[in-house]
């Protein structure tokens, strides 16, 4: 009985042998090959991203060029609207901000809006909406600026806060070297400041820099 029983127990462990070796065992290539997989996705990703960025800005810019204030318009963040920044430093409390709407709305009219003070003088500077685009927001031809996506480029002696302001956002820069004439110091850049919004990037901020006092 005693051998009946040792017997029966060697069989059991054979058997139990045989179905452990023919357990699946996870291929270590197989999971190389699903992050390599990740990697790639997540790359693709990022590259759509960029290129989404690059493409808003661009439009943004062509609409100021050809003064196409109805596509501007079409831009802005549908939510949070837009604020205009006449240098580097942004200043909640005083900077001009518009909702999608009253944009729309005062765009095509000849009110005033002041829009900050300007450097050096300390006046304040006012002009319609159309003015301020025209005259200076696009104040150069930014279509043929150097480009960067969350990068500065232009830099004096103005504070810049953006990425303190907007620490979420993404931005791009355009920006314009300066002449040897006037020692580059004569350079300009404008940076516009986007937010993700149902799948599209809008405009939430358009900041212009220069050389200041």
């Amino acid at each position: 009985m005693k051998k009946l029983l040792i017997a029966v127990f060697a069989l059991g462990m054979i058997v139990a042998c045989k179905k452990e070796a023919g357990k699946p065992v996870p291929s270590e290539i197989d999971s190389i090959a699903q992050n390599k997989t990740d990697s790639a996705g997540i790359v693709q990703t990022h590259a759509d991203k960029e290129a989404a960025l690059k493409q808003t800005n661009d439009e943004v810019l062509k609409a100021l060029k050809t003064k196409d204030y109805t596509t501007f318009t079409s831009l802005i963040h549908p939510e949070k609207g837009v604020r205009f920044s006449m240098y580097a430093f942004v200043n909640l409390k005083e900077d001009k901000h518009f909702s999608k709407a009253d944009f729309e709305k005062y765009q095509p009219t000849k009110t005033l809006f002041t829009w900050g003070a300007q450097d050096g003088s300390g006046d304040p500077y006012k002009a319609t909406i159309n003015d301020y685009l025209g005259k200076w927001v696009f104040s150069k031809d930014f279509t043929t600026s150097q480009y960067s996506l969350n990068k500065f480029i232009g830099g004096g002696n103005s504070l810049n806060n953006l990425k303190e302001i907007y620490p979420k956002a993404d931005f791009t820069e355009n920006y314009i070297k300066g002449t040897e004439k006037s020692g580059e110091m004569d350079w300009k850049t404008v940076r516009f400041v986007f937010e993700e919004f149902q799948g599209k990037y809008y405009l939430i901020a358009v900041v212009n820099d220069q050389w200041t006092i």
